[in-house]
Protein backbone atom coordinates (compact mmCIF):
# COMPACT_ATOMS: atom_id res chain seq x y z
CA UNK A 1 0.00 0.00 0.00
CA UNK A 2 2.98 2.19 1.04
CA UNK A 3 4.53 1.96 -2.62
CA UNK A 4 1.89 2.38 -4.52
CA UNK A 5 1.20 5.55 -2.60
CA UNK A 6 4.85 6.61 -2.99
CA UNK A 7 4.58 5.55 -6.80
CA UNK A 8 1.42 7.78 -7.39
CA UNK A 9 2.99 10.23 -5.84
CA UNK A 10 6.24 10.14 -7.50
CA UNK A 11 3.90 10.03 -11.13
CA UNK A 12 1.67 13.77 -9.90
CA UNK A 13 5.19 15.26 -9.43
CA UNK A 14 6.50 14.14 -12.73
CA UNK A 15 2.62 15.31 -14.92
CA UNK A 16 2.32 18.43 -12.15
CA UNK A 17 -0.54 18.64 -10.04
CA UNK A 18 -2.78 19.89 -12.80
CA UNK A 19 -2.63 16.82 -14.38
CA UNK A 20 -3.88 14.25 -11.94
CA UNK A 21 -6.94 12.06 -12.41
CA UNK A 22 -8.34 13.56 -9.81
CA UNK A 23 -8.03 17.31 -11.20
CA UNK A 24 -9.41 16.22 -14.62
CA UNK A 25 -12.74 14.34 -13.07
CA UNK A 26 -13.09 17.50 -10.68
CA UNK A 27 -13.09 19.67 -14.26
CA UNK A 28 -14.92 17.64 -15.76
CA UNK A 29 -17.43 17.24 -12.98
CA UNK A 30 -17.55 20.94 -12.96
CA UNK A 31 -18.67 21.13 -16.63
CA UNK A 32 -21.03 18.53 -16.59
CA UNK A 33 -24.21 19.81 -14.62
CA UNK A 34 -25.37 21.34 -17.86
CA UNK A 35 -25.52 18.28 -19.78
CA UNK A 36 -29.26 17.07 -20.76
CA UNK A 37 -29.74 14.25 -18.55
CA UNK A 38 -32.36 12.98 -20.56
CA UNK A 39 -29.87 12.56 -23.64
CA UNK A 40 -26.73 11.58 -22.02
CA UNK A 41 -27.88 7.43 -21.18
CA UNK A 42 -26.37 5.43 -23.61
CA UNK A 43 -29.40 3.95 -25.06
CA UNK A 44 -30.83 7.30 -25.67
CA UNK A 45 -28.31 9.21 -26.83
CA UNK A 46 -28.14 6.04 -29.64
CA UNK A 47 -31.45 6.64 -30.31
CA UNK A 48 -31.66 10.76 -31.05
CA UNK A 49 -28.66 9.92 -32.57
CA UNK A 50 -30.06 7.38 -35.29
CA UNK A 51 -32.53 9.46 -35.62
CA UNK A 52 -30.80 12.37 -36.17
CA UNK A 53 -28.78 10.56 -39.29
CA UNK A 54 -32.11 9.15 -40.63
CA UNK A 55 -35.45 10.97 -41.88
CA UNK A 56 -37.11 8.29 -39.23
CA UNK A 57 -36.88 4.49 -38.59
CA UNK A 58 -39.19 1.93 -37.47
CA UNK A 59 -38.75 0.12 -33.77
CA UNK A 60 -37.34 -2.81 -35.75
CA UNK A 61 -34.70 -1.48 -37.17
CA UNK A 62 -34.30 0.89 -33.87
CA UNK A 63 -33.62 -2.07 -32.05
CA UNK A 64 -31.56 -4.09 -34.63
CA UNK A 65 -29.15 -0.96 -34.77
CA UNK A 66 -29.07 -0.50 -30.78
CA UNK A 67 -28.70 -4.47 -30.79
CA UNK A 68 -31.18 -4.24 -27.66
CA UNK A 69 -34.57 -5.98 -26.76
CA UNK A 70 -38.05 -4.80 -27.08
CA UNK A 71 -38.69 -3.70 -23.22
CA UNK A 72 -35.09 -2.01 -23.10
CA UNK A 73 -36.03 0.27 -26.55
CA UNK A 74 -39.62 0.87 -25.95
CA UNK A 75 -38.61 2.13 -21.90
CA UNK A 76 -35.78 4.38 -23.55
CA UNK A 77 -38.48 5.37 -26.63
CA UNK A 78 -40.89 6.24 -24.49
CA UNK A 79 -39.23 8.74 -22.10
CA UNK A 80 -37.41 10.38 -25.40
CA UNK A 81 -41.50 10.82 -27.04
CA UNK A 82 -42.23 12.39 -22.87
CA UNK A 83 -39.44 14.30 -23.24
CA UNK A 84 -40.62 15.61 -26.75
CA UNK A 85 -37.51 14.59 -28.01
CA UNK A 86 -38.91 12.06 -30.49
CA UNK A 87 -42.33 11.84 -32.03
CA UNK A 88 -43.67 8.34 -32.30
CA UNK A 89 -46.14 7.15 -35.12
CA UNK A 90 -48.44 3.64 -35.06
CA UNK A 91 -49.61 1.69 -38.04
CA UNK A 92 -50.72 -1.28 -39.65
CA UNK A 93 -49.05 -2.56 -42.67
CA UNK A 94 -51.61 -5.76 -43.59
CA UNK A 95 -52.38 -6.59 -40.16
CA UNK A 96 -48.87 -6.12 -39.17
CA UNK A 97 -48.48 -3.36 -36.50
CA UNK A 98 -45.59 -0.86 -37.67
CA UNK A 99 -44.05 1.57 -35.00
CA UNK A 100 -42.05 4.60 -36.66
CA UNK A 101 -40.24 7.25 -34.63
CA UNK A 102 -39.35 10.24 -36.16
CA UNK A 103 -36.68 13.20 -34.44
CA UNK A 104 -38.58 16.69 -33.71
CA UNK A 105 -37.03 19.77 -33.59
CA UNK A 106 -36.64 19.80 -30.02
CA UNK A 107 -34.97 16.93 -29.94
CA UNK A 108 -33.11 18.08 -32.61
CA UNK A 109 -32.00 21.16 -31.17
CA UNK A 110 -31.55 19.39 -27.79
CA UNK A 111 -29.02 17.01 -29.12
CA UNK A 112 -26.83 19.71 -30.94
CA UNK A 113 -26.46 21.31 -27.73
CA UNK A 114 -25.53 17.78 -25.99
CA UNK A 115 -23.32 17.65 -28.52
CA UNK A 116 -21.69 21.34 -28.31
CA UNK A 117 -21.55 20.70 -24.54
CA UNK A 118 -19.68 17.63 -24.97
CA UNK A 119 -17.09 19.53 -27.14
CA UNK A 120 -17.09 22.01 -24.98
CA UNK A 121 -15.99 19.69 -22.12
CA UNK A 122 -13.37 17.81 -24.49
CA UNK A 123 -11.86 20.98 -25.06
CA UNK A 124 -11.11 22.20 -21.52
CA UNK A 125 -9.87 18.56 -20.64
CA UNK A 126 -7.24 18.69 -23.48
CA UNK A 127 -6.13 22.36 -22.24
CA UNK A 128 -5.56 20.06 -19.06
Amino acid sequence: MARQSALKHASQKKRGAAETPDTRASKATHLAPGLDRLIHERMRLGIVSALAANDSMTFNDLKNLMNTTDGNLSVHARKLEDGGYIGCTKSFEGRLPKTEYKLTVAGRRALESYLSHMETIIQQMRKS
